[in-house]
């Protein structure tokens, strides 16, 4: 038995679309959701980028069980911690014991839009640090006076609050990043089936914690349209490095998915109808050691992906 979820892309679909595949999802019989945070998509192709605090608004109306992970949000640049933690507080009220607040230390796709530099990697994380600290300090109640390295608060209460606080899961992709999700994060939130990065994890204090990863697929009847689908829409994942952190904007990642072919597109995802394919991906994640596993159909036959998925894949996991 494993918990398998389904991943709603923000970059690739309005806030009617997003909510329609959550209730789909949940009716399918995914175990839980993650939802995308962005300002940008990673390039034109994929057209959308809603207010995501918005769309959970609606998604906490049409869904009654599954739990929801911001995957993840930013709250250092673009948006000040305090905004996020009442904005994640008010959700947590809507969706009663459901609602994790994913987040990370961002993008310069979405996070330099108003102009404020894009700090180094090490500073990133240092602000994500006291952002989560502040966040906190917000969910307990009472007045809050901040006065910190990279943030202030004055003089500010939440006052609508959950029963509870949701727990903070926290991303990270290089070791210091993850060594910082063990020692702030109630979980941890991964991309890659990347077992020695979850043992790092582990190993800094995390043990024992939700893990929750991402794949990519894309279900289609022909694995050459899948290919080419997936090719249009996300070259940007065959990217290497720290490009996804730096580039600034959908026409920065466009140039340079120029040289990203559509074999090293499909390699990025799970392309066709193969159920076997789809399982042995999802253990993948399993056998490194997330907990939670979540699926993002890339393109816009949602319909024949959640049929596909319920009827072949789900029952897998049972």
């Amino acid at each position: 038995m494993a918990f398998v979820g389904y991943a709603l892309s923000c970059e690739e679909h309005g806030a009617r679309a997003l909510v329609e595949q959550a209730e789909a999802a949940e009716q399918a019989g995914f175990d839980g959701l993650w939802i995308s945070d962005h300002f940008h998509p990673w390039n034109d192709a994929q057209g959308q980028a809603p207010f995501v605090w918005s769309v959970i608004g609606a998604i906490a109306q049409v869904t009654e069980h599954v739990p929801l992970t911001t995957a993840v949000t930013c709250p250092t640049v673009r948006i000040h911690p305090a905004i996020i933690a009442q904005a994640a507080a008010t959700s947590a009220t809507m969706m009663p014991g459901r609602f994790h607040l994913g987040v990370g230390s961002g993008e310069a796709l979405n996070e330099h839009v108003l102009g404020d530099g894009w700090p180094a990697t090490e500073v990133r994380l240092e602000m994500l640090e006291e952002a989560v600290a502040v966040i906190r300090e917000l969910w307990r109640g009472g007045t809050v006076n901040h006065r910190g390295r990279h943030y202030t608060v004055d003089r500010a209460r939440l006052y609508s609050l959950p029963a509870d606080p949701p727990p903070v899961y926290v991303s990270g992709f290089g070791p210091a990043a993850v060594r910082l999700a063990a020692r702030i994060g109630e979980g941890y939130c991964g991309v890659t089936p990347d077992a020695g990065l979850l043992r790092l994890f582990d190993q800094a204090g995390g043990a024992g914690r939700p893990k929750q990863g991402s794949l990519k697929v894309c279900w289609a009847e022909d694995e050459a349209d899948a290919r080419k689908t997936v090719h249009a829409l996300w070259p940007n994942s065959a990217l290497p490095g720290e490009l996804a952190q730096e580039l600034p904007t959908p026409t920065h990642f466009e140039q340079a998915s120029a040289l990203v072919t559509e074999e090293m597109a499909a390699a990025s995802a799970v392309c066709g109808p193969d159920v076997e394919r789809h399982v042995r991906a999802i253990q993948e994640y399993v056998d490194a050691g997330y907990t939670e596993v979540y699926v993002t159909q890339i393109g816009s036959d949602q319909a024949g992906f959640f049929d596909f998925y319920r009827r072949e894949v789900l029952p897998r996991f049972c």
